[in-house]
């Protein structure tokens, strides 16, 4: 142990004399202490244990550790708790109580106690300095567990925050020697020193990125210089507060849906989901139409702002519009908003909702019997207004009749052409049924009745029922009446069929004609003279 002895002075009964200027000093001693005693220094470490001696005051005042229990020697102390006593056997002052440097000295200085020795007969009074070196028997300590702060990510690299100070109640090299930092990207610790110490402070070297991370976890640490060190720690949260420095992104630049046409209305066709990285109202996003779209599509489609539910609004008609464009925004509610764009596209699925329509686009409602089979009496073009198998349409002719279809240059146009040998004297008309059908499910048609009238030709000859004829007339008749009617028809209609009879000259029976004579209209056959049965029994013609 270190002992510094700076005065070493006393009275012991060897230096006694019957001098009473040197008992005058005696009592002026006795009267003003301090001014003439001896004073020892010691050093010694706190918490050691008790009993553990700091010095031998006897010896080091040259007392004669004999005579130490007779002459009553001491510690005096003001304070109950006295920390140190003295062994009257052999003169050694020890610790008697726990030495805790902290509680008796306070601050970095030198922590002394001014001890007082007293030995009576004859009265001495020593004054003993021990000095209480520090140890390092305390661990640095934040005055909080934990230190948040929030640091908007618009902050600017350099920004500095001040930390806690850590307290360590030690002194010297076993006080607070620096702090430490968890290695990060984006902090740095800097130490400012100042009259009360080391004062730590978080600075800002990378800018933050809550969308990246939106909380940082760090950990400071305040180390001592004692031997071991000892050191404690402070937890730091940095809340990364958001600024409006994402815009909202759809997950696709171009959607495109397919929708049934006539579906009902108010159904729910697409729903919108942009998501913007900001939080708060920076992150709200709204949607809205484009300032571009047509107003056809505002008409047939309604776009919630708050879900971005597309919903139907007007009746949707593949035949009238098989597709639509919707220009969607996307909007937050930042301070200046940022917004997102992306494209809609609906597209209309057919439904065959269409019947085939036939257009006559020529006919000849009058057909020749005579005609040739293939002689084109009309032009038909059937259309579907649907697509796709529900657009695809065959036709034919239903009904028995002698005409047929046959496929034009271009597609669904037809002619229609007779396709055998017609006969007006059997059949003088023709109702022909066109139908057209459509490939959809299910299928839906439509009839189309063309009137044919067949003209007439003269094709048939008059004839007579009858074949030959025979009849009787009486002799003596009266010349220039009627003796016989005969009767022809014709098959043909109107003027081919306007009958003119006329008696047929056929050689040495060409006198005939000088007694017999035929009405050239009803066929009234008249004498021109009276017959004699003697004379004539028979002719013919």
């Amino acid at each position: 142990m270190y002992m510094c002895c700076w005065i070493t002075m006393g009275i012991d009964s060897k230096s006694r004399t019957k001098d009473c200027s040197w008992l005058a000093f005696y009592l002026v001693l006795l009267l003003f202490g301090k001014q003439a005693l001896a004073q020892i220094r010691y050093s010694i470490p706190e918490e050691v244990p008790e009993g553990t001696v700091v010095g031998n005051v006897a010896k080091d005042l040259g007392l004669d550790i004999t005579s130490l229990i007779a002459r009553r020697f001491r510690v005096v102390s003001g304070s109950k708790d006295a920390i140190f006593e003295v062994n009257q056997n052999n003169g050694a002052l020890y610790v008697d109580k726990h030495i805790d440097r902290e509680e008796l000295c306070q601050g970095s200085g030198a922590c002394l106690m001014e001890l007082k020795i007293l030995i009576e007969t004859p009265l001495e009074i020593h004054y003993v300095l021990v000095e209480i070196t520090d140890v390092n028997d305390h661990s640095p300590s934040f005055p909080e567990r934990e230190q948040i702060f929030e640091i908007a990510e618009q902050t600017l690299p350099g920004r500095r925050f001040q930390l806690h100070t850590a307290r360590d109640p030690d002194a010297g090299i076993n006080s607070i020697r620096t702090y430490t930092l968890t290695s990060n990207e984006h902090f740095e610790l800097n130490i400012r020193q100042s009259d009360a110490g080391k004062i730590p402070f978080l600075v800002l070297k990378k800018s933050l990125d809550r969308e990246q991370k939106n909380k940082h976890t760090l950990l400071v640490t305040a180390v001592d210089g004692g031997k071991p060190q000892r050191s404690g720690t402070l937890n730091v949260s940095i809340i990364v507060l958001d600024s409006n420095d994402n815009r909202p992104i759809f997950s696709q630049e171009i959607y495109q849906i397919v929708i049934q046409e006539h579906v009902a209305l108010g159904t729910s066709v697409f729903r919108m989901n942009a998501t913007d990285l900001d939080e708060g109202t920076n992150g709200e996003v709204e949607y809205s139409l484009g300032k571009t779209v047509r107003r056809k599509v505002y008409d047939m489609f309604e776009l919630d702002k708050l879900t971005g539910e597309i919903t139907v609004k007007g009746v949707v008609d593949y035949e009238e519009n098989d597709a639509y464009e919707l220009d969607v925004e996307a909007s937050d509610r930042g301070t200046p908003p940022l917004a997102g764009e992306c494209r809609v596209i609906i597209k209309i699925k057919d439904v065959n909702d269409n019947p085939p329509e036939i257009e006559v686009t020529s006919l000849s409602s009058t057909v020749s019997e005579d005609s040739k089979p293939g002689t084109v009496i009309s032009l038909i073009s059937v259309t579907d207004k649907d697509s796709g198998v529900n657009g695809k349409i065959i036709s034919q002719i239903s009904n028995d009749a002698p005409f047929e279809l046959k496929p034009s240059y271009k597609e669904n146009t037809y002619s229609v052409v007779t396709k055998g040998v017609l006969d007006r004297e059997k059949v003088s008309h023709y109702e022909i049924t066109i139908k057209a059908t459509d490939c959809g499910e299910p299928p839906l048609s439509t009839v189309k009745t063309l009137s044919i009238q067949i003209s007439d030709v003269n094709d048939n000859s008059p004839h007579f029922q009858q074949a030959p004829l025979e009849f009787y007339l009486v002799e003596n008749n009266v010349p220039g009446r009627s003796i016989f009617s005969v009767s022809a028809k014709d098959d043909d209609l109107s003027e081919n069929a306007a009958i003119s009879y006329h008696i047929v000259r056929e050689g040495i029976q060409n006198d005939i004609m000088s007694f017999l004579n035929v009405n050239s209209e009803n066929g009234h056959i008249s004498a021109l003279k009276s017959f004699d049965f003697e004379t004539l029994k028979t002719f013919q013609f």
